[in-house]
């Protein structure tokens, strides 16, 4: 189904409705050579990266066919498609910057409260934070340039998408209510389907994206719920009386931001206490593994998701 579907795919794409993304500040995008095939395919990668222009979020991208592209295609062919036009590059050339080589980058700790006592969760590697942006595993990025070593001034192949922008921590972490002259949206996230999608007031699909939901221990909360704020960069509460797995000797502690916060780098808070949807750490589990109940996106889809909410946005948790 894959391969079969594509051309009508990109048939469909490069319209209004998925405007050509720009290329990282302070540089031009332009299109990439055909890279070796080795350890993905070229047809999958192009696939994901038109679904992830058009909103049909397909998770991190490696091309490689698997539920997560195949859902994403699924929910676009059930929107209808949008427009027509000609298709854009998958890849782009990307010259690593000497502030992207700097970092900081962080040895990240598995236990809590070694996290807890680090300053900030930022990237652990160069590697980490570049796939990160383009939306990507970094297995698909050293696939795609197998001589690179990753290091300031080099140019690599990237995946053609909006490239994803850190947020900074609010000063004032009180601050967390998203603008109000928002358009009114429904988000539903589906149980079953590891699948959240946002509705405009037409009931036109605007974004789909996977996600990871709950597990035996901690279910998803099905039932209706509303957007109460917004906070970018969050810093996370830790209290080990509300995970089952926890480490009882463990003490309530604040893990600092960044994107290898558990929470990534956005929690959208909602009416459920103690719940709400948020990014991850690790975006190529995303649809694939289980959660302590709450809503896990990739952080670029969180943070795409947190730009189209506000106070009182319907969130409707579905079997």
């Amino acid at each position: 189904m894959m391969i079969v579907m594509l051309a009508p795919l990109l048939a469909s794409l490069g319209s209004p409705a998925a405007p050509p993304r720009p290329a990282p500040p302070g540089q031009q995008a332009r299109p990439a050579a055909a890279p070796a095939r080795t350890g993905f395919d070229l047809e999958v990668l192009r696939q994901q990266v038109m679904l992830d222009r058009a909103g049909f979020s397909p998770g991190a991208i490696d091309g490689k066919a698997g539920a997560n592209t195949t859902h994403a295609l699924t929910a676009f062919e059930q929107a209808g498609g949008s427009g027509a036009g000609a298709a854009v590059d998958p890849l782009v050339r990307y010259r690593i910057t000497p502030a992207d080589a700097a970092g900081p980058f962080v040895a990240v700790p598995e236990d809590m409260m070694e996290k807890a006592a680090l300053d900030s969760l930022g990237y652990a590697s160069l590697l980490e934070l570049l796939a990160e942006r383009f939306h990507a595993t970094p297995a698909l990025l050293q696939q795609l340039n197998p001589r690179v070593t990753f290091a300031a001034d080099q140019e690599i192949q990237v995946p053609n998408v909006e490239p994803m922008t850190v947020p900074v921590p609010p000063a004032d972490a009180a601050k967390g209510e998203p603008a109000p002259s928002l358009p009114d949206v429904v988000i539903t996230v589906g149980k079953a389907a590891k699948s959240l999608v946002v509705t405009d007031g037409g009931g036109k699909t605007v974004f789909y994206a996977p996600v990871t939901t709950g597990s035996e221990h901690d279910p998803l909360p099905i039932g209706e719920w509303k957007v109460n704020s917004v906070h970018p960069a969050p810093a996370f509460y830790y209290n080990p009386a509300l995970f089952w797995d926890a480490d009882s000797s463990q003490a309530k502690a604040k893990v600092p931001p960044g994107p290898n916060n558990p929470v990534g780098l956005v929690w959208i808070d909602i009416s459920k206490e103690h719940y709400g949807l948020h990014g991850t750490p690790v975006p190529e589990t995303i649809g694939r593994t289980e959660s302590h109940g709450c809503v896990r996106l990739t952080n670029w889809d969180a943070l795409h998701l947190a730009g189209l909410v506000k106070k009182g946005t319907r969130v409707v948790f579905t079997e």
